[in-house]
């Protein structure tokens, strides 16, 4: 899964393709639970890009998206809020396919 480098990043996807971003950090540990299935996900699920987002890294960015807990999916299409699946519980494989499933491309 390809890493966010940049707000201007952040934007410039969220406004041009599906993509669902992970809110993530390397200190937590639900976080590491899901890492290796999220492969097999994107796999399932090529039409949307997949993009970590550092939480540390990015705090304003999780502030000003209400992201307070992590691991957590924010998806976008063509610069519109698809879908959220935030909260600080952790995750498993059929919830995240669950939540990409129901969303309107």
């Amino acid at each position: 899964m390809r890493q966010l480098e940049s707000i201007e990043e952040f934007n410039k996807l969220k406004n041009s393709q599906p993509v669902i971003f992970m809110f993530t950090a390397g200190w937590c540990p639900d976080c590491r639970v899901i890492d290796p299935i999220m492969p097999e996900v994107e796999k399932k699920f090529g039409n949307y890009t997949f993009v970590s987002v550092d939480r540390d890294k990015f705090i304003d960015l999780c502030i000003e998206l209400d992201i307070y807990g992590i691991p957590s999916f924010l998806a976008f299409g063509e610069g519109k809020e698809l879908g959220r699946f935030v909260s600080r519980d952790r995750k498993t494989q059929e919830e995240i396919e669950s939540f990409i499933t129901e969303l309107a491309l």
